[in-house]
């Protein structure tokens, strides 16, 4: 969770601890949806991120749109239950982990939590393990009610012939771009060094020393190392497969041999098994690239930019053949987090911070460049700038992605609104009087 993330979290956390604790404001029922309550407390406290991430006034009128959203998102709740929409631990496990990690992170420790908040670490897990648990169960009807939902060419042309041309966003200038990457090879001599080390650290663990300590002062996991090495509660699936297949065939406190993954050399300490997932700190060190490892591979991405330039290899079939990336079988053509290939400007200074991309024409190559991948690595990289699309109009010629995914939201959210008008006929629903003269685009009162 980045940390605007959390102070927004937290912002709504103080809020509700207000209502609650001080005396002020006296939190009280608002909604209820079958057997599931909304209370005001959920409105303030969405309220108060809605005006931390955009500042907005209009309190009724926002308070208004909150609760008709809760009472929606209660009504898929209550469809879930009537389903009996399955949840399990696992499902929840893992972000519910990563959420509370990321806490601590924010406060240090669960004391300085409860001493800023009036909250114990244990009361706030479980408020967060019924929020996420009930987001999985809506989400799974809501996907359910709309998996039907299909938009043809047409009905594209057709949602963006209704937008007014006045109504129509201005697109920022956006690129499209390919990458070759070159990981240089650690020498085998690097490699054994390593091992070595992290062998002696383990004996010294066997013999009785404090695992905790060595990896302060010894891992390379900036992330862990602070923390002893702890790596948190974590399920199958959410660690590279080496090291899964390491950590869970331990007992407590049980240390593993070294092993190898993308990151480095590891070893393991079990700390405590929880169901499907376990507790487990490691120590990692990361073998160096030697300076003739750096010569050699930047004299051969050199080699091959040189073979595309003078035209016996498409920049594409240099890195099917050449490149270390995962885009290699896509010819090095680079996706975005929606899995798209446009990027805007910030986004492509997100993926490439070591390049202004702005600064190229279509079908240049950039510059070797050698930076660090997610795994720590070092990396030569060349980016080719591929399509560059100037600042337009939305129009179907450039965004018709864009466009066709906006067309298709926006009949799924349809088709949600035409379930949620004939549930509520046939579901208990009570609002307080406060909220009885909101403008509420459905039915939820005179039904």
């Amino acid at each position: 969770m980045k940390k605007t993330a959390v102070i927004i979290v937290l912002a709504a956390l103080s809020l509700q601890l207000s209502a609650q604790n001080n005396g002020t404001v006296v939190d009280q029922v608002v909604a209820v949806v079958g057997k599931n309550i909304i209370k005001l407390s959920d409105v303030e406290s969405n309220y108060a991120q809605l005006r931390v991430q955009k500042g907005y006034e209009n309190p009724f009128e926002n308070r208004c749109n909150i609760l008709e959203s809760l009472l929606m998102t209660k009504l898929l709740l209550h469809k879930g239950m009537i389903d009996s929409v399955e949840v399990t631990e696992q499902m929840i496990a893992t972000e519910l982990d990563w959420s509370m990690k990321n806490l601590l992170r924010y406060y240090g420790t669960k004391e300085n939590l409860l001493k800023q908040t009036g909250r114990s670490y244990e009361d706030i897990r479980e408020n967060y393990s019924q929020i996420i648990t009930e987001r999985y169960i809506t989400q799974q009807v809501e996907e359910g009610i709309t998996a039907n939902v299909k938009i043809t060419p047409r009905e594209v042309q057709e949602y963006y012939n209704a937008i007014p041309t006045d109504s129509l966003p201005t697109i920022d200038e956006e690129y499209e771009m390919s990458e070759i990457e070159m990981i240089p090879e650690i020498g085998d001599t690097e490699k054994e060094r390593v091992r070595l080390e992290l062998n002696k650290l383990r004996e010294r663990v066997l013999k009785g020393e404090n695992f905790s300590m060595l990896a302060t002062m010894y891992s390379e996991d900036p992330g862990s190392a602070q923390k002893g090495g702890e790596l948190g509660f974590f399920g199958r699936g959410d660690m590279v497969g080496e090291f899964e297949a390491a950590a869970f065939v331990l007992k407590p406190g049980e240390v593993s041999p070294v092993i190898e993954t993308k990151f480095g050399f590891h070893i393991i300490q079990l700390i405590e098994r929880r169901g499907n997932t376990i507790n487990a700190r490691h120590i990692l060190m990361i073998p160096k690239v030697s300076t003739n490892d750096l010569i050699a591979t930047q004299q051969k991405m050199d080699s091959v930019i040189t073979l595309v330039k003078n035209g016996t290899l498409t920049f594409e079939e240099a890195a099917r053949q050449y490149s270390s990336s995962a885009t290699k079988s896509l010819g090095g053509v680079v996706s975005n987090a929606t899995l798209g290939n446009r990027f805007s400007t910030e986004l492509a200074k997100q993926q490439f911070p070591e390049i202004d991309i702005t600064k190229y024409n279509e079908g240049d190559i950039t510059p070797i460049q050698m930076s660090r991948n997610g795994s720590n690595q070092n990396v030569f990289r060349v980016v080719k700038l591929t399509k560059k699309i100037p600042a337009h109009k939305a129009n179907l010629t450039y965004d018709y992605d864009k466009l066709y995914n906006a067309a298709l939201q926006t009949a799924k959210n349809e088709k949600v609104l035409d379930w949620a008008s004939k549930m509520i006929k046939n579901t208990y629903i009570k609002i307080n009087d406060d909220f009885k003269d909101c403008p509420f685009k459905l039915n939820w009162i005179n039904k």
